[in-house]
């Protein structure tokens, strides 16, 4: 029967694309695919895709898992994903736009509004985070006020995974990350803040129950067996936020303990076993419990990359831009980048910061701007290293994973960025292993969290070198002072862009607040 095999698949809904995995009880991943997604941006700001794409690809994941494995031994799925993001149903369950992701940057003005609105100091204690560009309601806001007609017909929100949940088991659901981070929900309750809602214009109705991790949703449909190759019934967990899962995959469960997450977006992971907010990052709930995730979230990374090689480099694969990189001194010879290509999340909470290439001179080439967007991103990370070391909390260990972690040239990047030996572990498919252990521990294919250590890949650790690091401490003092003297010119950049109703101030205009 479904529940009692030897596998659990773990689907990952990414940014850029989506990775599956097989994992068996006792060899670990036995099969992985993995299927791009597009990322659309049709206006400044706007981070958008097609929830039926994701759809899609999970149902060709799926059926490429079990040509690999058999699909009555398949125990539970468990489905991470982008949060939080915002799928829009109709009361048929169809999407009625491109899902909104956590790192659109559209409702600037939506956030000053909230910020005017709310208590600041409150907020944080009941939210965990401050008003930013990811929380739902500034974007709820803007959808009333630029899409009535389809905020019209919602009757059901959700988020990422939670969409690909619904679609496979026909049971709506929110696993709790997506709770946390909307910023709607009162952290230490465990609940909906009402009087929150209320001011958002979001009715609870719209919002599916809130379960945890390894709670099963229900199981899947027949009409999905019937796609896949499933068998009607098997178990689906309600999952976990992709960055949280990639924690859980990488073995972060120590204070002190941090993950560099080099996907489509940047995210810093730091492990903590108090529940302790800290107003740089955002709030998680660790996917073990009694534990939490202090969230760092840079808006771009592997999709600023992937958007480079496309639009600027001819499509040239991303081996061969590293091996033209490679040949570049560190600090790009001069060349400096922001890489706030969609605004900013953490730190600087900034969504009308701008994408910026300085120090460009016509002797550069191409490798000069690809290798300064990787110290870019670098540079963020160190950003929040640096926050976290001033709010008294310890750096014990430094780990990286997902796609960026394939390039050697960027994993020493890090390393002399950030100062701290980098260890790669789990792979490409962190978040993908990490929910199918989720959903393995939500059926009790294992008996405690400390199993996962035993799937647990741990690749080459990069040091940092003396001579690279001087040159990175000295670049990453122009990057935050760049950005500093630029952020004034944000706004303006901003109306530049959009004339006709372009932000009439935003975040920008509050100063750097780091």
């Amino acid at each position: 029967m479904p529940g009692q095999g030897r596998y659990v698949l773990g689907l990952d809904v990414g940014t850029t694309a989506l990775k599956a995995v097989a994992l068996e009880r006792k060899r670990g991943l036995v099969a992985q695919v993995d299927y791009p997604h597009e990322l659309r941006s049709p206006a400044p700001g706007w981070a958008e895709e097609d929830a039926e794409q994701w759809w899609r690809t999970c149902r060709e994941a799926i059926r490429a898992l079990l040509a690999q494995v058999p699909a009555d031994e398949v125990a539970a799925i468990g489905v991470s994903g982008m949060v939080p993001a915002i799928v829009l149903l109709d009361a048929t369950g169809h999407p009625l736009r491109p899902a909104i992701l956590q790192n659109d940057a559209r409702a600037a003005l939506e956030v000053e509004e909230l910020r005017a609105a709310v208590d600041e100091r409150e907020f944080f204690r009941i939210t965990g985070t401050i008003v930013n560009q990811q929380n739902v309601e500034p974007r709820w806001r803007w959808l009333c006020r630029h899409e009535p007609g389809v905020v019209e017909q919602v009757a059901h929100l959700c988020g990422s995974y939670d969409f690909i949940v619904f679609r496979l088991t026909g049971q709506l659901s929110l696993e709790e990350n997506w709770a946390a981070e909307s910023a709607l929900y009162d952290i230490e309750r465990h609940a909906w803040h009402q009087p929150y809602l209320e001011r958002a214009g979001l009715r609870q109705a719209l919002l599916p129950p809130v379960h945890a991790p390894t709670e099963v949703v229900g199981g899947v449909c027949a009409a999905v067996a019937a796609e896949t190759g499933l068998r009607v019934g098997t178990p689906v967990v309600a999952g976990s936020a992709d960055h949280v899962a990639a924690a859980l995959a990488a073995g972060l469960t120590q204070q002190g303990e941090v993950l560099l997450k080099f996907g489509g977006a940047g995210d810093v992971l730091y492990c903590s076993d108090r529940q302790e907010p800290d107003p740089h990052f955002y709030f998680d709930y660790h996917d073990v419990p009694g534990l939490i995730l202090i969230n760092g979230c840079m808006a771009s990374s592997g999709s600023l990359v992937k958007w480079f090689s496309r639009e600027l480099a001819g499509g040239h694969s991303l081996s061969e831009l590293d091996q033209e990189a490679a040949g570049v001194p560190a600090g790009a010879d001069g060349v400096l980048v922001l890489p706030y290509f969609l605004g900013e999340k953490t730190p600087v909470f900034d969504p009308l910061a701008r994408g910026v290439f300085a120090g460009v001179m016509l002797h550069h080439r191409r490798a000069h701007l690809y290798r300064a967007i990787l110290e870019a991103v670098c540079y963020g990370f160190a950003h929040h290293l640096a926050l976290l070391r001033e709010a008294g909390r310890p750096i014990r260990r430094v780990y990286a994973a997902d796609g960026g972690s394939r390039s050697a040239l960027w994993m020493q990047i890090a390393a002399d960025v950030v100062g701290e030996p980098v260890t790669l572990v789990a792979g490409e498919a962190a978040s993908a292993l990490g929910v199918a252990y989720v959903a393995a521990m939500g059926v009790g294919l294992f008996a405690n969290w400390d199993e996962i250590a035993r799937f647990i890949r741990r690749g080459p650790t990069y040091s940092p070198r003396a001579e690279q690091a001087a040159v990175y401490l000295r670049g990453f003092r122009l990057y935050r002072d760049l950005y500093r003297r630029l952020q004034p010119l944000f706004v303006d950049l901003a109306r530049l862009s959009n004339p006709s109703d372009g932000p009439q101030g935003g975040e920008s205009d509050k100063g750097d607040r780091r």
